[in-house]
């Protein structure tokens, strides 16, 4: 289940094409719209809707942070996808995981092993040969690993399910999204319902395709090992990279190969340094045990 969530995940560049028609907006709109309704249909049925009542002020107004964060980070993917920007998207979730680790450090006062420094570092000297390469900042890349990385840091102070913080985060978002819908709808500049018929199917697909992979993902994480999960999550931005060099055939000049093989060498970095501190944590466990 946890590998169908990343292929899923992984494979999203190849969706969010096929409703071009649609502005990056208005496709986030749908998003925003459907995986309400979807997920409060699955909520509904299996009776969580009550619990929802006993979050309380203090994680409803986390779960807004969370919903302004994710908003951001769904549209920026897919006007990234959508203008071909597939291999710098990818690029945000490579580099995601340490920017993780790093805002645990800046924000929560977590401490960082030598290697993960040494990965971090290794990763800002990929950053700045990218920028040579782009000629720019790969500003859509950092944007997305920032959103989505203070979006996993704030949700993990919330303490409720994948399904549970989706309802919520989409009812944020609900509202604005339904008037901006209105207003192309008015203006008659709207996709839905005025364009193909298979583009208003798939715009209603988004809700689905939204909240399924999270439901994977969710079953999984309770019995794949986190020594497991972790070489996983790489799985996505990897396909997402496919994509991008073979299915739209981005370019990939020799210094772009050279920016993707630091953070990828950063990255092996980061993942042996993980595994040998988990054996670490294990023996120490018990050892103790055994006394």
């Amino acid at each position: 289940m946890g590998i169908a969530a990343y292929l899923a995940w992984g494979f999203m560049p190849l969706f969010w094409p096929l409703v071009k028609p649609a502005s990056a907006l208005e496709i986030l709109a749908h998003r925003v719209t459907w995986s309400l309704l979807f997920v409060g249909a699955l909520l509904a049925r299996a009776g969580g809707l009550r619990k929802l009542l006993t979050l309380g002020r203090r994680r409803f107004s986390l779960l807004a942070v969370a919903s302004l964060l994710v908003g951001c980070n769904w549209g920026l993917y897919i006007w990234g996808v959508n203008s071909g920007h597939v291999v710098e998207a990818a690029l945000g979730y490579f580099i995601n995981p340490l920017l993780t680790v790093l805002l645990g450090v800046v924000v929560l006062r977590e401490s960082m092993r030598p290697a993960q420094w040494a990965a971090i570092a290794i990763v800002v000297i990929a950053v700045v040969v990218l920028a040579f390469d782009y000629g720019r900042l790969p500003w859509i890349a950092l944007a997305l690993a920032g959103t989505f990385g203070a979006y996993g840091l704030v949700k993990k102070q919330v303490g409720v399910s994948a399904l549970e913080g989706l309802f919520v985060e989409s009812a944020f978002l609900f509202l604005p999204a339904v008037i901006y819908l209105v207003v192309l709808e008015t203006r008659g500049t709207a996709t839905f319902g005025h364009g193909s018929p298979s583009t208003s199917a798939l715009l209603l697909l988004t809700g689905a395709l939204t909240a399924m992979p999270l439901l994977a993902f969710a079953g999984a994480a309770n019995r794949i090992p986190l020594s497991l999960m972790g070489p996983l999550q790489y799985i996505s931005p990897s396909l997402q990279f496919l994509c991008g060099v073979f299915v739209y055939r981005e370019a990939m000049p020799t210094s772009r190969w050279l920016g993707f093989g630091l953070v990828w060498a950063a990255l092996g970095v980061f993942l042996v340094d993980g595994a040998l501190a988990r054996r670490g944590q294990l023996a120490t466990s018990r050892s103790s045990r055994g006394r």
